[in-house]
């Protein structure tokens, strides 16, 4: 999902108009990247219990935790799930020392006894009784990459802090540090929702994980990627959702060989399906309940990440680092217009997403930040800017006109990621203006802004609708925690609850959920 637009501009409308509620002014703001340095999570280390210091074996005893609150951690609860933030330091090579921060680890506790999961492999230790909290999975054999964690403190009922290592194929530590998991739980004294936000229907998705949906025709059009622990292969779910409150299932697609299906867009009667494998796949709806294959649009050898139709053009971000655009004149025949490649400086990680707004293309480029082309002349697109951040990883964007200043809303993904505003009016002079952050290890994924409402599919955070009237000062006015510990499929791990999100115009929001699949609200 990329924009709150039909696929016919309409015009782009200064969203600041008649509100009143910002005269463009702000302060810029400095970057201090994804995670907020507040010192080491929890007062404990790891013992040198050999040379070098290995994995295996490791146990409760082999760390310090003489400062530690035995107490507390016998009221950790035996089942739950978490995700944890790591803090460690690394050598310079002047001497000096270097704080890092890793894109968060989940793990998820069965109940009593000893199941349960650490960076989605199964826990070949635990021991989380009387006192005691300590995980380890990976292999007793020094076959694959290892982590430990040993409980430390509970500086509140839904969080935890303590010390971890992880360790190479050898068998070898690599990283030790502190860490700081929160239980993935609805925030304390919040309910499944405010601000009106009402779930209308839900619908159950078979296929792999839901990653995506596009709704045209009265029909939602759901993408999921392949599940490697479910084994369930991804692929296309169509609803008919003519009654918003009974969605219909009508069509399961899933083709051999090819069932990572991450993004999904529609054009008159055309369904473009982003596919890491065919690139882009082309359906013909215009029978809507009963897609039928056109053909693929092969975009190198891994494939096509994300789609997004604005003007009478489909662009596919390629992961092999590049925009591909399209033109539609016919729509179930795209025909190649050009492939846009940044520099090589700023396309680590390639590009993830991408956003249109008037000339200008926005590139979500992962590593390599946030982009910004001119694409007035496609036999001559300039790159006009760049913003980047310690830990950077550009997921996904929303742009729009306040008081004549234009805004973007940039989201990052992985633990640490929150929401950026940036005053991108001069591309070469990004500066950041505002920011919102949740849990510091929970990620957003897509964003659409309508007029001064912008609305965020948040995973574990759920649907985040925040007021952008003034945007230096984003201001929550609704949300729904879609994420229930409960929901059959729950694993650990940043990549779980709320992924795509719509606003089709038709007075419902559409979301799809990692377990629960297809959800549609009330608009507000």
């Amino acid at each position: 999902m990329l924009s709150a637009c039909e696929d016919t501009p309409k015009g782009e409308p200064d969203a600041g108009v008649g509100g009143g509620a910002w005269d463009g002014g702000a302060t810029p703001l400095e970057e201090y990247g994804n995670w907020l340095d507040k010192g080491p999570y929890a007062p404990c280390s790891v013992l040198e219990v050999s040379t070098p210091l290995r994995c295996e074996g490791l146990g409760p005893e082999s760390f310090d935790l003489s400062a530690c609150d035995t107490g507390a951690l016998a009221l950790v609860e035996q089942e739950g799930i978490y995700q944890a933030g790591q803090r460690y330091e690394s050598r310079l090579q002047d001497g000096g020392t270097q704080v890092n921060f890793g894109t968060g680890i989940g793990f998820k506790l069965d109940g009593p006894g000893s199941g349960g999961t650490l960076a989605s492999r199964p826990l070949i230790s635990r021991r989380t009784e009387g006192g005691t909290f300590f995980i380890s999975s990976g292999s007793t054999t020094g076959t694959a990459v290892s982590r430990v964690y040993a409980g430390c403190q509970r500086p509140t009922p839904e969080t935890l802090t303590g010390c971890y290592v992880t360790c190479n194929n050898a068998g070898n530590v690599t990283q030790r540090g502190t860490f700081e998991a929160h239980r993935m739980v609805w925030h304390a004294g919040e309910p499944e929702s405010s601000g009106g936000m009402t779930l209308v229907s839900e619908g159950h998705v078979a296929l792999g994980k839901p990653v995506d949906v596009y709704v045209t025709k009265n029909h939602a059009y759901v993408v999921s990627v392949s599940d490697s622990l479910t084994g369930k292969a991804g692929g296309l779910t169509v609803f008919d959702v003519t009654d918003k409150r009974a969605p219909v299932l009508k069509k399961s697609i899933s083709l051999p060989g090819d069932h990572y299906w991450n993004g999904v867009w529609a054009h008159e009667d055309a369904l473009y399906v982003a596919s890491d494998v065919a690139g882009i796949v082309v359906y013909d709806i215009s029978q809507p309940a009963e897609p039928v294959f056109i053909r693929s649009l092969y975009s190198g050898e891994y494939g096509v990440h994300t789609v997004l139709v604005h003007g009478g053009r489909l662009y596919a971000t390629a992961n092999e680092g590049r925009t591909d655009i399209y033109d539609l004149a016919n729509p179930l025949e795209p025909v190649p217009l050009q492939s846009i490649s940044l520099p090589d400086q700023f396309i680590s990680g390639g590009p993830h997403d991408q956003f249109v707004y008037g000339d200008r293309l926005y590139v979500s480029n992962a590593q390599g930040g946030y982009a910004i082309v001119d694409i007035t002349r496609l036999d001559d697109t300039k790159l006009l800017g760049q913003y980047t951040y310690r830990d950077v990883y550009s997921h996904h964007s929303a742009v729009g006109t306040f008081a004549g200043r234009t805004i973007a809303f940039e989201g990052g993904e992985f633990a640490g990621s929150h929401l950026r505003v940036l005053d991108v009016t001069d591309p070469a002079n990004i500066v950041k203006v505002g920011e919102h952050r949740l849990r510091p290890v929970s990620s957003i994924h897509n964003l659409i802004l309508k007029g001064t409402r912008l609305y965020v599919a948040w995973y574990q955070e759920g649907v985040r609708v925040l007021d952008v009237a003034n945007p230096t000062q984003p201001r929550q006015v609704a949300h729904y925690n879609v994420f229930r510990e409960s929901d059959p499929g729950r694993t650990d791990g940043v990549f779980q609850g709320a992924f795509g999100i719509r606003l089709p115009g038709d007075g419902f929001i559409y979301v799809v959920d990692s377990a629960r699949g297809l959800l549609i609200f009330d608009e507000l």
